[in-house]
């Protein structure tokens, strides 16, 4: 059985920042896409930052690019985002998402089916 975990949401000033991270079981992670979504209510869940299957090639969705930064470490089958110049655009349900395989890094932004994790959420109070 698969399991995605998040951890590492919480309220945070804007300006501020935040480190996230996601640890998964039962699945060999290396020849999957590794990323993070998110989504609010009023948003539908999209991708922020993600990584290739092989982890050598990035995506960053425009709104984030220069403030977030995603790296993945396959052997500890582990994602994490460290979020910097938090801004409340920002706020929302951050979930991290092993899809594939062999996803490259827009394929794994625009997956529709994968593995999630519960998500972790993170709010920016102005």
């Amino acid at each position: 059985q698969v399991q995605v975990v998040e951890s590492g949401g919480d309220l945070v000033q804007v300006g501020g920042s935040l480190r996230l991270s996601c640890t998964v079981s039962g699945l060999t992670v290396d020849d999957y896409g590794m990323g993070w979504f998110r989504q609010t209510p009023v948003k539908e869940r999209e991708g922020v930052a993600c990584t290739s299957c092989c982890g050598d090639r990035i995506y960053y969705v425009e709104a984030v690019k220069g403030r977030f930064t995603v790296s993945r470490d396959n052997a500890k089958k582990s994602l994490s985002l460290l979020m910097n110049n938090l801004k409340p655009d920002d706020t929302a349900m951050y979930s991290c998402g092993v899809v594939g395989p062999n996803y490259n890094e827009n394929e794994t932004c625009a997956a529709g089916f994968g593995y999630w994790g519960q998500g972790t959420q993170v709010t920016v109070s102005s």
